[in-house]
């Protein structure tokens, strides 16, 4: 022991050396440092989930904005580092979104270094904001720890919100590719699961580099520690459940026909794309509750005005069955252009209805992808193209809307809808579960999908309900309500899932309460940086 503790101490000394150098970092080595911080930080995501890396990224970013406050202009030099480090972030976070430059690569291919480099320029400067805005709350120790959580939170919020928001890879996230680390979102959701793992993550920070203060020594370590294995301990005793044996209310057929992208929008394979998801779909249904077939995003273009095709579903698919399609669907105007929605169609075969019975059309557009901002002045310079149907896109739906069929009341998501905490159903009419459909194709085999597929599990933690998700190449699953994936295609295999659709959970707190939990905690964080709040520290003697 008496040789142990010296060498302890030796290395400890050792670490404040070389933390105190990364605090110091000048020129393009703290560039370099920036980028590369931030670029390992996103590999705590889905596939890699390398979460030891993500607490190195967030402490180098605190030593780093350490170093910034030093500096002759502190605000200007700590936006540049957290810019920097949100481009590597976002660069290693958000590369897939290039690849759907490639589906039509003769018409837009040149555009793809947009989406590479020009999207984590852009996202860059939420986290080169946060970096600014937690110098003015700047203090040694723990203090600058708790404004770097709540300031950084904060943007991570707005990042959600402006301009239709991107809630993509939110640090919570990193917790997703299981059930039992992400259990707590069922009380703040997911920007405040965000909140505490970044306060985790940047704790080791606490008594290092030029702001830190050495007694605090190792506590950092100990709190990370410490709170990673409350989050797990916690959501590990609430999945300690007894599954629920009562007779299911519905039973789901999740299709995946696993259909090309360039096939998918190639107007001369919609009929064998109909006829491919249709042979997943044609078994008998169960004969003690209703069965919901379910295809994906855009799976039938314009269901409702095609009767060869209606009257193919009626004959094929199982009598009282319900198929819940992704469809594009058109509202014809003689006096003005036709309008174009991104929707699902619901056609009811238990009294073999003749058309689709109920429909919903997704609101939360995708910008640029599926409508087109500020249209007269992109078509004025040729890139009106890039957007599906009709002129300036898609036409946004009226809102959240929750549909009841053969007693069953679900409520539909498109795709990107299923990114954004809230807003998934209106106020006051809480379905039995989720409906999510999605075509993640453009984006091949890449981490977008599998990211995307953590996103819906958050949705159903945070709301207590199951959801049934279908995407046209995966991932598709069927998930309970505390986010467990009880089955899944795997990504790029055509198949279906057919199974009894879990209950819904009692309502859960951030379902009531929505984001205030989180607006508090951040609060309580902010102020605890303001006032100096220093955990363990004694007063002196």
């Amino acid at each position: 022991m008496q040789g142990f503790l010296p060498r302890i101490g030796a290395m400890t000394e050792t670490g404040a050396a070389f933390f105190d150098g990364i605090s110091n970092l000048a020129g393009w080595r703290r560039a370099a440092a920036a980028l590369f911080a931030g670029a390992i930080g996103a590999l705590a995501m889905a596939p890699v989930y390398a979460l030891p890396l993500l607490p190195v990224s967030l402490s180098v970013l605190v030593l780093m904005i350490d170093g910034a406050v030093e500096r002759p202009h502190p605000r200007r030099s700590a936006f540049w580092i957290g810019w920097l480090w949100g481009v590597g972030y976002f660069l290693i976070g958000v590369y897939w979104m290039s690849f759907s430059f490639f589906v039509q690569a003769d018409q837009f291919a040149a555009l793809a270094p947009l989406a590479i480099f020009g999207m984590p320029a852009g996202l860059g400067l939420f986290t080169g904001a946060a970096a600014l805005s937690a110098t003015l709350c700047w203090r040694p120790g723990w203090p600058r720890i708790f404004a770097f959580a709540g300031v950084f939170a904060v943007f991570e919020y707005l990042r959600g919100h402006i301009l239709t928001g991107l809630p993509w890879n939110l640090v919570g996230q990193s917790l997703a590719g299981s059930a039992v680390g992400t259990q707590t979102a069922a009380w703040w959701g997911a920007y405040g699961l965000s909140l505490i793992v970044i306060f985790l993550c940047a704790a080791p920070a606490a008594g290092m580099g030029a702001k830190g203060e050495r007694k605090h020594g190792l506590s950092g370590f100990f709190v990370l520690a410490a709170g990673t294995a409350l989050i797990f301990g916690v959501g590990a005793i609430r999945l300690l459940d007894v599954g629920d044996e009562a007779s299911p209310s519905a039973y789901v057929r999740i299709v995946q026909p696993n259909i090309e992208q360039r096939d998918k929008i190639n107007p001369d394979k919609w009929g064998d794309n109909f006829y491919r998801a249709l042979d997943l779909s044609k078994d008998r249904a169960p004969a003690d509750a209703p069965l919901f077939i379910i295809w994906p995003e855009n799976a039938a273009p314009l269901l409702n005005e095609a009767d060869a095709a209606l009257d193919v579903l009626r004959r094929d698919l199982p009598q009282e069955s319900v198929l819940v399609s992704g469809a594009v669907r058109r509202e014809r105007s003689p006096s003005r252009t036709d309008l174009y929605f991104n929707s699902v169609m619901v056609l009811d075969l238990r009294g073999r209805e003749t058309s689709p019975a109920k429909f919903y059309d997704k609101h939360h557009l995708v910008p640029f992808g599926e409508y087109m901002p500020f249209y007269d002045l992109i078509q004025s310079i040729g890139l009106s193209q890039l957007t599906p149907y009709g002129d300036a896109g898609f036409t946004p739906g009226d809102g959240p809307r929750t549909l009841t069929v053969q007693g069953s009341s679900f409520a539909p998501l498109i795709c990107y809808e299923a990114i954004f905490p809230q807003a998934l159903y209106p106020r006051g009419e809480r379905p039995e579960w989720l409906l999510t459909v999605t075509n993640d194709a453009w984006f091949g085999d890449t981490s977008g999908p599998r990211q995307h597929l953590d996103q819906a599990r958050l949705r159903s933690i945070e709301t207590g309900l199951p959801m049934a998700r279908s995407a046209n190449t995966g991932v598709s699953a069927l998930i309970d309500g505390k986010g467990r994936i009880l089955e899944r295609l795997k990504l790029y295999s055509a198949g279906k899932i057919e199974a009894p659709l879990p209950r819904a959970l009692p309502s859960t707190l951030y379902e009531r309460a929505g984001d205030w939990l989180f607006c508090m905690m951040t609060l309580a964080f902010l102020a605890a940086a303001r006032f100096g709040f220093q955990p363990g520290a004694r007063e002196p003697d």
